[in-house]
């Protein structure tokens, strides 16, 4: 019920559309509750034949039927339009939720997570919050209003008769409570099989080119195939439930039935209860009946949104490794000095990735990070942007531990140019602008020029507004390698970080984009990571790295004429060239 309780108070801001809803709802009640009085006072017109004014009592009776039946449409439209208005907002509000969430969680959390799972909890499980709020909540409250008013009603026409249908009550109590337990885990499983099928997807159609160059379609279709079977087989093992649960109550509320039938066949044959009373003891215990049904398939309904919330607020309730401290400060430009002082971190205890890494790098300066593999050069400059925080030592910007910086302002003052560039599905124009909130034509333009990137732009299609597919799939690596420098530039941040930037192109491309770089050089503090020495020579700082340390430092003359790690690596490096 946690659940249940926390989607109905998320749902406040649509609480005076589902009081509406409601509203709507008990009128349609009390209208389904008229007309069966209604029947009755035909039938006892009927068996009276000596009954004066009878046709205009058959009149105003059908008159009042037509009443009931428009404001019972009226009210059925209302409740139905108001509580999915009411529903889908959720939904939406949910899913937007639910992102936003996921945007706050550090790298850390998606380590272990793929992509379509996650997708999976944003859309389908909490499309089940429609079924809650819209059909679940409404029918339960209609029938368990049904249920009291009829049974008063009941009680009225004959309490012995009345006493005698709700035999079957017990038994359809147990037989509900038993199919709860019994089907939720099948619908927890689905949930989640359904989640597997998604992630699935998600990866192959990212990978589709590599699935197609290595051949490798009909093992891919029977992965999908198992998890799309695996998704139908947890679903029908719900659905095998529930097909026998409904004829089972079926079946005991059909008792009710029998036992008026005999019973109150019996006492009007006796005289000691009037035609009329049993017709309207018959139609009102259908209305008995009929909500006892309905409450199968509500319990039903709630499985699965009870499902599909646990899974959504797993999400929610899960805290961001890294938060503003309560007393982060927000700060202007900064100037860009970076110190490193004694800091360590590791992904797992005992398996450390940085150690005792300690630098200074003064504003305008470009820093180089090399060494083999594997050795922390990405962690590092993760470390700046605070993806992740030190386990130990401290990381400060122009003075200010980075802690103690609102995450906001920080990242405000650094661009990133990734190895794997990210491009959305949009225009050149667009993605060279994403990371500045008001760029004119013209300042893309100055942006995509010192990143050597305006002369093939000029020959697209559309120029500036060539549509680049998702992920730039119609550019060249080295194309989106230069859109994603035009990005930073434009960005204009204090601080600058490339990633092997040029690590996966030609010789002529890595050219261009060297000389991109060094126009930015001096007006911000750069941080080079590259395998690629030549793009490192006019560094003011390198740093080599083993093992998670810091094992050599200086300007590539220096760590030449050292002869150490650096002299080792530049000569591999030559070597291939010849």
């Amino acid at each position: 019920m946690k659940y249940l309780i926390r989607l109905v108070k998320n749902a406040r801001p649509y609480w005076w559309l589902l009081v509406l809803a409601g509203i709507s709802l008990l009128l349609i009640t009390a209208l389904n509750l008229a007309s069966p009085y209604l029947v009755m006072r035909l039938t006892s017109i009927l068996t009276d034949l000596k009954r004066a004014n009878a046709m205009a009592e058959i009149r105003n009776i059908s008159l009042f039927l037509i009443v009931i039946y428009v404001l019972r449409a009226v009210f059925t439209f209302l409740h139905n339009y108001l509580s999915h208005v009411a529903a889908w907002n959720l939904v939406a509000d949910m899913r937007v939720r639910v992102y936003n969430h996921l945007q706050k969680l550090t790298m850390r959390y998606y380590h272990d997570k793929q992509t379509g799972q996650l997708m999976s909890r944003a859309t389908n499980d909490t499309a089940t919050f429609e079924v809650l709020i819209a059909h679940a909540v409404p029918d339960l409250i209609t029938n368990i209003l049904i249920l009291a008013g009829v049974t008063v009603i009941l009680v009225i026409i004959h309490p012995l008769l009345a006493l005698l249908t709700i035999i079957p009550i017990p038994l359809l109590i147990y037989s509900g409570f038993l199919f709860t337990r019994k089907i939720l885990p099948y619908f927890r499983n689905a949930q989640s099989a359904l989640a597997d099928l998604n992630a699935v997807l998600q990866d192959n159609i990212s990978g589709m080119k590599e699935i197609q160059v290595f051949n490798q379609q009909e093992r891919e279709k029977e992965r999908v195939a198992v998890r799309a079977k695996r998704h139908i087989t947890a679903l029908l093992h719900a659905l095998r439930l529930s097909a026998i649960f409904h004829p089972t109550v079926e079946m005991l509320t059909s008792l009710g039935t029998v036992i008026v039938v005999g019973f109150g066949g019996y006492l009007a044959l006796n005289g000691y209860l009037q035609v009329s009373d049993i017709v309207g003891f018959i139609l009102y215990l259908n209305l008995f009946y009929h909500p006892i049904g309905t409450l199968a398939r509500v319990t039903e309904d709630l499985q699965q949104a009870v499902a599909g919330a646990e899974r959504v607020y797993e999400i929610l309730d899960t805290e961001p490794d890294i938060e503003d401290a309560p007393n982060a400060v927000s700060i202007g430009r900064a100037r860009g000095q970076i110190i490193f002082d004694n800091v360590s971190f590791h992904y797992v205890d005992g398996t450390p990735v940085l150690s005792d890494i300690s630098f200074i790098a003064e504003p305008g300066q470009m820093i180089a990070l090399v060494g083999p593999t594997g050795v922390g050069k990405t962690t590092l400059i993760s470390l700046i942007a605070r993806f992740y925080d030190p386990v130990a030592g401290a990381i400060y910007l122009d003075g200010y531990n980075l802690k103690d910086l609102t995450l906001a302002s920080l990242r405000d003052q650094i661009s990133i140019v990734l190895q794997d560039v990210f491009l959305f599905h949009g225009t050149v124009a667009e993605n060279i602008a994403y990371g500045s909130k008001k760029a004119s034509p013209a300042e893309i333009e100055h942006a995509a020029r010192i990143a050597m990137a305006h002369e093939f732009i000029s020959r697209l299609p559309q120029g500036y507004q060539t549509i680049i597919g998702e992920r730039g799939v119609k550019l060249s690596g080295g194309q989106k390698q230069r859109l994603a420098i035009a990005r930073a530039v434009l960005r204009n941040s204090p601080i600058l970080i490339l990633d092997e930037a040029t690590a996966s192109v030609d010789v002529e491309t890595e050219a261009e984009i060297q000389q991109a770089i060094n126009s930015l050089a001096g007006g911000r503090t750069i941080f080079v990571i590259a395998h690629r020495l030549s793009t490192v020579k006019r560094a003011d700082q390198i740093l080599v790295l083993a093992d998670g340390r810091i094992v050599e430092r200086g300007t590539h003359e220096e760590l030449l004429q050292a002869g150490g790690l650096y002299h080792e690596l530049h000569k591999i490096q030559f070597q291939e060239t010849e």
